[in-house]
This record gives structure tokens, C-alpha cells and sequence, in this order.
């Protein structure tokens, strides 16, 4: 099925704005930092971020493409990955983003079709009589490369199980259940919190401090939605009121955590207004779990053989 005709940007033509993204986040980021910043960054991610696979029908296309746009710059030589999810700017890459979108999307698809045909040339090595490959590589591709699909999964498996099982654990809790070790986690990052709840918490379900430094602290609230992982987005609406809600109790930030995720509109409004609100959606708040390392995610290590190569 072709996006285009809804304005969807091919993997391609989303590597510049990977490219200006990292450059925003101080010239390195982590993979979904990335993502995030790129879809706040175009200008009708509102509409295209709600379009989403027919037969998949809770994963978002333009997610998926800024995923691939992101390991595109990656191949072209526009990033480079000094770490599992860590993304770092190039020269190269600084050197695209001072030229024209026309000339920099133009040097984008010719690295792209070089990089593939050098990578194709090579496997056809290993694999038999040096041969270059009949499959050309065009320049426009709504759908990227096996070479791209391939890294991008390489970059994201280390998350998707264990995540995926985290998650719908988590939503299998009940909602006091859920809001409790959310305050509990809160806490192991050094937040001082008091459990609200119940019927008459006026949308408040935790509030307490939060430390700024050994002499400084701030009242916050916190809210907690147990969404379901691939359920709807939390809007600009349930944010806006949090905030008023917030303010009412005298907080001075605020927290609003889900196991789903937010819309663009809800994340822009969260900084407009005061309180501000710290969004914690289902992969931030995984990966929260998972930092903290004692709180039922445990990671084991595992051996890369193959990385051991390169010293052969």
C-alpha cells in the first residue's frame, strides 16, 4: 500500500530531519529520543503520526519510517553508532545539513545507492565469483532496503521482547496496583511521593517533592494512566487538565505516566503552560524499569561472537 499520497515522507527523505534531530539533542541521542524529535520536528506529524498499517493496525508508519530513516543516515555515513542505541552526527552529516534540501536529499540518495551496491558486492564475494549484482537500487523507495530493515531491527531487538512482555505485565495489574509501583519506582529515582488515589484524588494520584539539588526541592503531582500498551494516545486535553489539576494542588512540575503513549499535540502542550509535565510513556517508563535494574527487570549479559572478527 502507497503512504505518499497522504503526505507520508519515504525513509530517504526523513534522514535529514534524523539528521537535524540529533543535531537539536546536542549531536548525540539515544534511538527513540531521535524518533520523538523527528516527528515534533515535521510540520503535519499531527495527521500522519494516526496512520498506521492496515494490517497492523497499532503500529504507526510514520514511527516505523523515522526508524528506518534513522538507520538510512546511519548507512549513508550521516551518523554513526558508537553504542547500542546511541546515535552520534558525523561530519558528513554536519556537512548535509549546510546545503540546500534539494542538494543534501540528492548527496542522501546517491551515498544510499553506492553504500547498498557495496554491501550487496560484498556478500556476493563471500558467497561465490565476484559479480557486480542485476538488482539495481533506485532512488525512490516508499519501503527501504533489506540492508536498512536489517539494521534497524539489529538496533531495536535488544528492546522488543522483554519490553513487550514488561508492558503487558504491567497492564494485567490493577489500577491501584499499577499506580502504586509507578510511585514506587518514582521514588527509587529520589522523589519523596505520597499515594493519592481513590475517588476523590481530582486527578491527582501521587504528590510529594522532587529533589533539585542537597538543598532545593519542588512539589509535584503525578498522575498515572494504566492504558493499555497499544491502546489510544493519551490527547492535549488529559494533559492541560492535569496541569490545572496540578496547579490547584499547589505543585510546581509535574509527572504523567502511561503504559501508551502521547500525542504531539499533548507532548507541545505539556511545556506550554506551568505546571510543566514530564511525560513517561509505555518505552520510557520500560526503560526506567530496566535502568534501575531491581525493580523486576533484570537484563543478562550475552556474547556477541561475531564482533570479535575484526581483530581476525
Amino acid at each position: 500500500m502507497s503512504f505518499s499520497g497522504k503526505g507520508m515522507p519515504t525513509h530517504q527523505e526523513l534522514v535529514l530531519p534524523v539528521l537535524k534531530a540529533v543535531k537539536n539533542l546536542g549531536g548525540t541521542a539515544r534511538s527513540r529520543e531521535v524518533v520523538d524529535e523527528v516527528i515534533s520536528l515535521l510540520p503535519n506529524s499531527d495527521v500522519l503520526i494516526d496512520i498506521s498499517y492496515p494490517t497492523r493496525p497499532n503500529v504507526s508508519v510514520l514511527r516505523d519510517r523515522t526508524e528506518w530513516g534513522r538507520s538510512t543516515a546511519k548507512l549513508v555515513g550521516g551518523l554513526e553508532q558508537p553504542s547500542r542505541g546511541m546515535y552520534m552526527l558525523t561530519d558528513f552529516g554536519e556537512e548535509l545539513l549546510t546545503m540546500s534540501e534539494t542538494e543534501a536529499t540528492r548527496r542522501v540518495k546517491q551515498a544510499y545507492k553506492d553504500r547498498i551496491r557495496q554491501r550487496r558486492l560484498e556478500i556476493a564475494r563471500e558467497k561465490g565469483p565476484v559479480s557486480e549484482p542485476h538488482n539495481d537500487v533506485e532512488d525512490e523507495h516508499e519501503e527501504p532496503s533489506a540492508e536498512v530493515i536489517a539494521e534497524t531491527q539489529a538496533d531495536n531487538e535488544e528492546f522488543t521482547n522483554w519490553e513487550e512482555q514488561l508492558l503487558n505485565r504491567l497492564h494485567r495489574m490493577s489500577p491501584e496496583a499499577f499506580e502504586k509501583f509507578v510511585l514506587y519506582l518514582l521514588k527509587r529515582y529520589g522523589l519523596k511521593l505520597t499515594h493519592v488515589g481513590g475517588t476523590a484524588d481530582e486527578g491527582i494520584d501521587g504528590i510529594g517533592t522532587a529533589p533539585l539539588s542537597p538543598v532545593l526541592s519542588s512539589r509535584v503531582a503525578v498522575q498515572i494512566k494504566r492504558y493499555a500498551p497499544n491502546g489510544k494516545a493519551i490527547s492535549r486535553e488529559v494533559v492541560a487538565l492535569f496541569q490545572r489539576d496540578a496547579q490547584t494542588k499547589g505543585a510546581e512540575r509535574a509527572i504523567l505516566v502511561t503504559l501508551s503513549r502521547f500525542t504531539e499535540p499533548a507532548r507541545r502542550a505539556a511545556t506550554l503552560t506551568t505546571p510543566t509535565v514530564d511525560l513517561i510513556d509505555g518505552q520510557r517508563l520500560a526503560e526506567l524499569i530496566k535502568d534501575d535494574g531491581e525493580s523486576g527487570v533484570r537484563l543478562e549479559p550475552t556474547v556477541n561472537e561475531k564482533w570479535f572478527d575484526r581483530f581476525e
